[in-house]
């Protein structure tokens, strides 16, 4: 007798940033890469919390809070760290660039993230990402390489959905179609 496949517990919060990813993107701007949208879900889910967006450290063992300490390290690591780095700089600049795009300037006038331009650097990160190959684990090299054609896109995307998020009324359940 087969074993009975049982889908994976999500929670609301998991399921509603799926469900507002989808109609976003589907539905608003006609997007329909299963895959692109549910990394893009995925990465709101993950950043939810701030230790996920400064997850990586720097030599000190510090934290690499900022996209410029995160560009110094990627060129220090090789293989499939080299590549984690990357990623992390791709969803970190399409992240912010997207759902804060009035915090993309750094943390202050001595924050050499003020010079940077985060659509650059996300999509330079995200094709150097996929270049590098990675176990099934890991999302794939042509997922990581449609995010570096499509960032303004994607970004745009998350715009979207922190404009449905902004524009509800306290209380209101937003409904999706």
């Amino acid at each position: 007798m087969a074993a009975e496949h049982t889908p994976e517990k999500r929670s609301a919060l998991d399921r509603f940033l799926s469900g507002l990813s989808e109609s976003i993107f589907q539905t608003k701007l006609g997007v329909a890469d299963v895959q692109l949208i549910g990394y893009v879900s995925d990465l709101m889910l993950r950043f939810v919390r701030i230790d996920a967006v400064h997850k990586m450290r720097r030599n000190d063992g510090r934290p690499a809070t900022e996209v410029f300490q995160l560009l110094c390290e990627a060129e220090r690591r090789i293989g499939i760290a080299k590549r984690e780095v990357h990623r992390h700089i791709g969803d970190v600049t399409l992240f912010w660039s997207g759902m804060f795009p009035e915090s993309v300037r750094g943390d202050g006038k001595d924050s050499p993230d003020q010079l940077l331009n985060y659509f650059e650097h996300g999509k330079r990160s995200y094709k150097i990402a996929s270049t590098i190959q990675a176990d099934e684990s890991r999302p794939p090299c042509e997922l990581l390489n449609r995010l570096s054609d499509q960032f303004e896109l994607c970004a745009y995307g998350l715009r979207e959905i922190r404009r449905e998020i902004d524009d509800a009324e306290p209380g209101q359940q937003l409904l999706l179609s």
